[in-house]
């Protein structure tokens, strides 16, 4: 037992890094306990372990009388002065109380002491080494399973990454590589836990100041992140010095450094916005390259209205809507994209007027009417240039009618010219 004990101390004090002393008050305090079942309820018993040699020892604090009557607590006066021969009747004397079988007993209690040492000391250095590294990246390699967590091997330690800090889009497969954000280290319960994330905005956040040394040296400053990991990344980004491009910076030469980025987040898509300080500025370059026709601030509800082309509206708003809501969030207003509609009624509403002045003109219905303005003859100038066969053509008539409608629009062309110049 006590050649293993020795080898035992050293082998975890060299490679576990506790030290020998802490090893060695774990196991006295496991053996104390061990020894009071075999031992019996002596007094103020305690165990001694010389560390050097391994020898066990447990030693009860027996009173000296002359005539025993409890034999755990007292001890015979010509006994007493066997192990101090002065001592005298009253006295305190340190008795060894070891059972004869207490090696088999202190060899199993010793090794269960130490491994549960070993995992209390672990799980301290663990929460030493990480309590102050919550928001920083770190690597490491995919280890197991447990259930949809991910169970990260960072070296020394084992990190969490669960299900909610997962992306969505990525797979991982045991022995995978990967870089994580340390989003907490929990001191719970069961000791403490390092929890990583790949899906919180802040990943990105720490990547891009990894990659960008404006970002570091605090020359460009990130202003604001709306993520949808996996999918898209907007970043805002600002910097007070006008000769420094901050988008420029983060992009890179020949976007050497949003390419790195990406690649990391697995080809996610990386939105690099300048910041502005004005809501109607920011927003415009936000929704880039969508182009707005028209931004109307609500600032009593922090609501931005915009209008875009028809062609433009999807562009605005982004599949399933991904655009406009990672705006709203970098921004910080509610964003409410419509369909300009001002052409279409202007439009309308010279259609509407082009019929009216032909229908007044020519005596036709509104049936007739709408034929000759669907088929590009909006005015009375543009039916005179016509052929009376096209317009028999366009509404199904016989020549002669269409004759007399082009007729009566060349009348009508003529009293009109006549009025303007009288």
């Amino acid at each position: 037992m006590n050649s293993e004990f020795i080898a035992m101390l050293d082998y975890l004090e060299r490679e576990k890094g506790i030290k020998r002393e802490v090893l060695v008050s774990a196991v006295q305090d496991a053996l104390l306990t061990a020894s009071k079942k075999a031992v019996g309820p002596a007094n103020d018993l305690r165990i001694e372990i010389d560390s050097k040699t391994g020898e066990i020892k447990a030693i009860a604090k027996l009173k000296v009388v002359e005539w025993v009557k409890n034999e755990y607590d007292e001890i015979s006066l010509p006994k007493a002065q066997k192990i101090k021969s002065d001592a005298q009747v009253g006295e305190l004397v340190d008795v060894e109380v070891t059972p004869r079988n207490f090696g088999r007993i202190a060899a199993q209690t010793a090794k269960q002491a130490m491994m549960q040492r070993i995992r209390q000391a672990e799980k301290e250095m663990i929460y030493d080494e990480f309590k102050d590294r919550a928001g920083e990246i770190v690597s490491g390699t995919v280890r197991r399973f447990d259930r949809s967590d991910v169970m990260i091997d960072l070296g020394k330690f084992e990190a969490k990454m669960p299900s909610r800090e997962r992306v969505q889009t990525e797979d991982y497969t045991i022995g995978d590589r990967m870089r994580a954000y340390v989003l907490a280290v929990e001191n719970g319960t069961h000791g403490p836990e390092i929890i990583l994330s790949r899906s919180h905005p802040n990943f990105v956040r720490r990547l891009f100041e990894v990659e960008v040394a404006e970002i570091q040296d605090r020359t460009v400053q990130i202003k604001g992140i709306a993520r949808e990991a996996g999918f898209r990344t907007k970043i805002a980004v600002h910097s007070d010095n006008e000769k420094i491009d901050p988008v420029g910076a983060c992009v890179g030469m020949r976007g050497s450094r949003v390419k790195n980025i990406v690649r990391e987040l697995n080809n996610e898509k990386v939105d690099i916005i300048r910041w502005n300080p004005d809501p109607k500025e920011f927003v415009l370059e936000a929704l880039k390259p969508a182009k707005v026709k028209s931004v109307t601030l609500d600032e009593e509800r922090k609501v931005i209205h915009i209008k875009v082309d028809e062609d433009q509206l999807s562009l605005a708003i982004g599949k399933r809507g991904q655009n406009a809501r990672l705006t709203s969030r970098l921004v910080g207003w509610d964003i409410n994209i419509e369909k300009d509609e001002s052409a279409k009624e202007v439009f309308e509403q010279n259609i509407s007027k082009a019929a009216m002045v032909l229908s007044a003109a020519l005596a036709l219905d509104d049936a007739s009417t709408h034929k000759l303005i669907d088929a590009g003859m909006t005015s009375i100038e543009v039916i005179i240039s016509a052929e009376p066969q096209d317009i028999a053509d366009v509404l199904g008539i016989d020549l002669e009618k269409a004759t007399d409608i082009h007729q009566a629009a060349q009348r009508e062309h003529e009293r009109t010219a006549s009025i303007h110049q009288g």
